[in-house]
């Protein structure tokens, strides 16, 4: 299956992803290490069954070749997020990646350290 077709992640998918791509390659227990730092209750068990079923999906590769086998995401993180943009701006905003924007900007998702960098950003395009 190419990267393009691979399924949306869930929720519980994305987190699994965004630990990953923090740690870089890793075994079920340091994903889940790394998991109860946020969210004390995870359980390894459930962590191990996530990380399988995203593998079946063709999300994760899996090196088999020592008794502990090792995760990594099959897509950079930067195609990922650019894959799930381009379905909320589909979605939610009716193509329009402007109405993105301003919903963020207005929504107080953005902080002023985050709203100077995106004005120096716009300011290198003129």
């Amino acid at each position: 299956m190419s990267t393009a077709n691979l399924p949306k992640p869930t929720a519980a998918e994305l987190e699994m992803l965004r630990l990953l791509y923090a740690l870089g390659p890793a075994t079920a227990k340091q994903v889940h290490a790394a998991a109860l730092e946020t969210r004390p209750d995870t359980n390894y068990a459930t962590v191990l069954r996530v990380l399988q079923v995203m593998h079946t999906k063709g999300l994760l590769k899996r090196d088999e070749s020592q008794r502990a086998h090792v995760y990594a995401p099959v897509q950079e993180q930067d195609s990922v997020q650019t894959s799930l943009l381009k379905d909320l701006i589909q979605k939610a905003f009716a193509g329009s990646g402007k109405a993105l924007v301003l919903a963020a900007l207005r929504g107080g998702h953005v902080s002023k350290k985050e709203r100077e960098e995106i004005q120096a950003l716009l300011d290198q395009e003129k």
